[in-house]
């Protein structure tokens, strides 16, 4: 949120994080209830919770991360409370993806083996909190796994990390059972392991699984590194029919990234490849290209938060336009800058199946944004999630925004958060949205808006027949203009996001008062972006 940052400088008093309001303590739990119904790469694996549960869930979760931060906090503050906040949104995050891994009661209920007519089955031991296995431990654990004509495929060590003891118990386990293997999840399988140890266990599960040809393939969570990829280079060298690769948070580095290119012989099957939270940097990202220019079924491609400048965005995106069957489109949070955003916009024009684009916080400003919005507006009929948070977007490239969002009938998610698009921009997206009738979710928050945007925007959404949320917080709405959206919600208050974060443009106000608000401002936004993930 740069335009609040610049603005704070001017600012004579000092900005306490810690502790969070009310309000935004439970706009996180909202967060994280969504989080926890709504389908994912981690529900994939451990199932959904229901609305109802998952919203008990997120209350349990925020509680829990709350009191921690809060304990911490009172141990060894540190100022402004920033050390409190992050250890708040890792505790939540860490916390979502256990719930997930423990599953609803309705999924821990029953087991592959008593649904009836179910042939591939899943042996997982990644439920409960993450442990460390010693050799007797394993035994007993993976037994089931090494029973002669036992019916497992699918196997999930995620969650347990292995020393190399333990490893030696699940080496002859896993060759018994290898050739009919088809997933594979072993995320976070050596945490807490010292680097030589690590390499020893990922030395041991690759020989054992050597040999064997599966559709996917999880490696996440381990901060593999060179050093990490290459011990599994057994194992990889015969994958040639992956569907589904994620190495996320891997410690994938510009030379790690080269080894994966160097060692999976084909992806010509590949469907999904994600990469998340990595260094990868310029050069890993072509050797990344280089993967996807070989893999023309790609229908799920991240490649978020990996550090990528310009010109490994401008290799990626090149790459990308060889991929015509692409339905989902993730490359948040990295430098690409206005160059690659033109020449991801050449590589949009074949991709006629996408369904989610998420572009946020790659600095496309308007020329990039404009370059996109033009291409996009005659492609992808039927795109549903369309996300371009944090690119420096003003009102100039409003018209080609709002022109491309009208054509989309089928969208039902605009996220365009934290630009600087103002009045006139944010009119032209809301003239825009007035024959979506599918839409559910808008963000424009953090937009400098005003009332008379703020106005507009509402009006344009308030009757959509599925319309869930609108959220314009963190704008320049006076007090009147926020009387007058909340009395065009008053029937559907659920549908309006909260409003306490929004302040007149260079109204002054009490130091006191003004820090208590800005308090609240600057702890949502470290928050905002909270999402279940494995990372540590």
């Amino acid at each position: 949120m740069e335009t609040n940052a610049e603005n704070l400088q001017h600012r004579s008093f000092s900005i306490k994080l810690w502790p969070p309001s009310k309000s935004t303590r439970l706009v996180l739990v909202e967060r994280m209830a969504k989080n926890l119904s709504t389908p994912s790469i981690f529900s994939k694996k451990y199932g959904l919770l229901s609305s109802d549960e998952a919203e008990e869930k997120a209350k349990q979760i925020e509680d829990a991360s709350f009191a921690a931060a809060n304990e911490h906090f009172v141990r060894a503050p540190d100022g402004d409370g920033t050390s409190a906040v992050q250890l708040y949104a890792k505790e939540s995050s860490k916390l979502m993806i256990e719930v997930l891994k423990q599953g609803s009661q309705v999924t821990r209920d029953a087991t592959p083996e008593m649904v009836p007519g179910v042939q591939e089955t899943v042996f997982d031991i990644s439920r409960g909190p993450r442990s460390f296995l010693d050799a007797e431990e394993a035994k007993e654990l993976l037994k089931p796994l090494g029973e002669p004509g036992n019916p497992y495929t699918k196997i999930c060590f995620s969650n347990r990390s292995f020393g190399a003891e333990a490893a030696r118990v699940a080496e002859p386990i896993l060759v018994s059972c290898k050739n009919q293997l088809v997933d594979v999840d072993l995320s976070d399988f050596v945490a807490g392991r010292p680097e030589e140890e690590a390499l020893e266990v990922m030395n041991l599960f690759s020989a054992a699984l050597e040999g064997c040809s599966l559709k996917t393939l999880d490696l996440s969570n381990n901060a593999l590194g060179e050093k990490g990829v290459r011990a599994f280079a057994a194992l990889l060298k015969y994958q040639d029919r992956l569907e589904e690769l994620y190495l996320m948070n891997a410690g994938i580095s510009e030379e790690a990234a080269k080894a994966v290119a160097e060692l999976i012989p084909s992806t010509e099957k590949l469907r999904i490849l994600h990469f998340h939270n990595n260094m990868t940097g310029d050069e890993g990202a072509k050797s990344i290209a280089e993967i996807v220019k070989r893999s023309p079924v790609l229908d799920d491609f991240r490649c978020s938060s990996t550090r990528v400048d310009m010109e490994g965005g401008v290799a990626l995106c090149e790459a990308l336009g060889t991929c015509a069957n692409l339905k989902k489109l993730d490359l948040r949070d990295n430098m690409f800058g206005v160059e690659a955003g033109v020449a991801l916009s050449k590589a949009l024009a074949v991709h006629v199946s996408l369904v989610e684009i998420y572009l946020s916080y790659l600095n496309l400003e308007d020329e990039g944004a404009t370059a996109i919005a033009n291409v996009l507006k005659d492609s992808a009929p039927s795109l549903k999630v369309l996300e371009m948070a944090g690119n420096d977007i003003t009102a100039e490239a409003a018209p080609a925004l709002a022109s491309c969002i009208a054509a989309k009938k089928s969208l039902a998610m605009l996220v365009l958060s934290e630009n600087e698009l103002k009045d006139n921009g944010s009119i032209s997206i809301a003239k825009a949205l007035e024959g979506l009738n599918q839409l559910q979710e808008v963000d424009m928050s953090n937009n400098s808006m005003g009332r008379v945007g703020a106005r507009v925007l509402a009006k344009a959404v308030i009757d959509k027949p599925d319309f869930k949320l609108l959220n314009i917080n963190g704008n320049c709405i006076s007090d009147e203009g926020i009387d007058e959206v909340k009395e065009m919600f008053k029937k559907f208050p659920g549908k309006l996001g909260p409003l306490d974060e929004n302040d007149l443009e260079g109204e002054e106000e009490e130091e006191e008062q003004d820090g208590d608000e800005e308090n609240d401002g600057e702890l949502e936004a470290k928050l905002k972006h909270l999402e279940v993930n494995e990372e540590d």
